[in-house]
């Protein structure tokens, strides 16, 4: 009798959110990374896209963070009709492990399904949109707490940057630059690690030494706002995030303790990685 057929491996899914105005044209080194290498990759665009041109004066303007939610959730919703689309891949993701990932405003984006809560700067309350579908992250360079840490640009433009990361219990990595200055805040490249500083679901922080905002170059290929240019890093972030996603959603833990082992064994490393 002939063999009986191996069955397809099964895949896991993440759902990743660009930084403000960027779009699903943005992030190739993250996405065709993670799709390379046994992931499904989704990204919307967000209403904030440049490409979409949304007037200021849109209604949908001062609650664009809720919209850009909706967008994340809305992908998972659309999950199985995403898979049938697709020739090869019906049946095969893992409807159980699902991931989401963000950079800059993006990762405020899918820290709220991981249980990140924005809250109004008045009554300092905010509402509850984790999403119990999702079971781990991976946070790129997202805002730190608002209130006095904000710069008065930031207070002004941006009344959203108030998140609180009390409630943020799925797990998930953290990704800073030590040089990641941000004209958003009054403090220094430390507030872009209160994702992991404030959390209890954030079990690992990702340092690049020397890195700004686009962590070496993530956001794109040979775009205008990388302004730290380095392949380098961006291949840190590409192992890394991978290495890490798989072990979050149970795939296998040897490729993150490999990471960490040739991050703490290098002699002149890009990085550091510390957990809790």
């Amino acid at each position: 009798m002939p063999a009986a057929p191996t069955p397809a491996p099964r895949v896991r899914f993440i759902v990743l959110s660009h930084g403000f105005g960027s779009s699903l044209e943005g992030y190739g080194p993250l996405a065709d990374f993670w799709a390379a290498y046994g992931f499904v990759v989704v990204q919307p665009t967000h209403l904030d896209a440049r490409a979409l041109g949304l007037p200021q004066d849109d209604p949908r303007t001062p609650d664009i963070w809720r919209w850009r939610i909706r967008d994340m959730v809305q992908v998972v919703d659309s999950l199985g009709e995403l898979e049938s689309a697709v020739p090869g891949l019906d049946g095969r993701v893992d409807h159980r492990r699902i991931a989401v990932a963000g950079h800059s405003f993006g990762g405020q984006t899918a820290g709220a399904l991981l249980g990140l809560r924005v809250l109004d700067p008045v009554s300092r309350q905010g509402p509850d949109l984790s999403d119990a579908r999702v079971t781990a992250g991976v946070l790129l360079a997202t805002a730190g707490t608002g209130g006095a840490d904000l710069s008065p640009f930031a207070a002004e433009h941006f009344p959203f940057l108030h998140p609180s990361f009390a409630h943020l219990t799925t797990p998930a990595l953290v990704v800073a630059g030590d040089r990641d200055d941000s004209p958003l805040s009054v403090r220094g490249p430390d507030w872009l690690t209160d994702a992991y500083a404030l959390s209890p679901g954030a079990e690992s922080l990702l340092t690049l030494y020397g890195a700004e905002h686009s962590l070496g170059g993530i956001a794109g290929y040979e775009v205008r706002e990388t302004t730290d240019e380095h392949p380098g890093r961006v291949a840190l972030v590409q192992r890394a995030t991978w290495a890490y996603l798989r072990h979050a959603l149970g795939i296998e833990d040897d490729s993150w303790a490999a990471v960490r082992r040739a991050l703490a064994r290098d002699a002149e490393p890009l990085g550091r990685i510390e957990s809790k």
